[in-house]
């Protein structure tokens, strides 16, 4: 038997309009299971619900619940990779893949959760590191090399575990892990990788060369990315679609498997194959 949530950390980012009722419809149902809770920014209309940082959830909560859509779920996943406390999405966006909750069923669906019928869903994490500067960023979805300020397009080689793998010129490179390999590495043309799989996909943003396929390796794998000399203007590297970082002709990326993991938690009856028919209609029949 699953051990009771009993404290609950509420995440949210208030750049949604649409998040104060989602808040407040939570918060009245777990109120009424006589439940602590914690929030990371004040809310207007709940006084008495206490507002600690996200860095302070593990102290004081054992269950976090993203108020939002897939960009809640990043955010929340960065700031606890490592620290055990299980997470729920609570999905009010468009688009959801990590959010599966949804607030027409709240009731339903977070008795269930609180109640031990769940699932966990392991996600392994990327980090990325620079050569000459203090950057080690994280990313639960995509790691991406790409064009600062410019049109042009950038040169770059790839090595796999200090082996050479290639040299081209493109207007970026994807590095995503399953959880990503639905958002910018699918647009870029990658496929979709299981999310049990223990594997990344490199997929190169608008190649000038349609040699360049996407790439799928192992994610025990250390990627190092060379941004060649012969660049004119800088690049920059984001993770998980935040404001990047820039990087200089000249300098070495190095990406690999990140040592801390995030914990999901669905319905027992949760089927990821279920929400890619859904969310990439699939299920639509053919007419003709």
């Amino acid at each position: 038997m699953n051990e009771p949530f009993l404290r609950i950390g509420l995440y949210i980012r208030r750049d949604d309009p649409l998040i104060e009722h989602a808040v407040i419809k939570v918060t009245t149902f777990l109120q009424l299971r006589s439940l602590t809770i914690f929030i990371n920014e004040s809310i207007g209309l709940l006084p008495d619900i206490k507002t600690i940082s996200i860095n302070n959830f593990p102290k004081y909560c054992d269950l976090t619940i993203a108020i939002g859509g897939d960009g809640t779920i990043l955010s929340v996943a960065r700031a606890l990779a490592g620290t055990n406390i299980p997470i729920v999405g609570i999905n009010v966006g468009r688009l959801g893949f990590l959010a599966d909750l949804t607030l027409n069923r709240l009731e339903q669906h977070l008795t269930a959760i609180l109640e031990g019928k769940y699932r966990e869903d392991i996600r392994f994490l990327l980090q990325v590191s620079v050569n000459r500067k203090d950057i080690n960023n994280i990313a639960m979805n995509d790691i991406v090399v790409h064009a600062h300020q410019s049109l042009k397009m950038i040169e770059f080689e790839t090595y796999i575990n200090g082996n050479f793998l290639n040299s081209q010129r493109a207007d970026g490179l994807v590095i995503a892990t399953p959880t990503g390999s639905t958002a910018y590495a699918m647009s870029a043309g990658g496929p979709i990788l299981d999310v049990d799989l223990d594997a990344i996909v490199l997929a190169s943003v608008s190649p000038h060369t349609l040699s360049n396929r996407p790439l799928v390796i192992s994610a025990a794998n250390t990627i190092d990315i060379l941004i060649s000399e012969q660049n004119h203007t800088t690049a920059m590297v984001t993770c998980d679609g935040l404001p990047g970082q820039i990087i200089q002709p000249g300098d070495v990326l190095r990406i690999k498997w990140h040592a801390n993991e995030i914990k999901l938690l669905h319905l027992e009856g949760h089927d990821h194959y279920s929400i890619l028919r859904e969310k990439l209609e699939w299920g639509k029949k053919l007419t003709w």
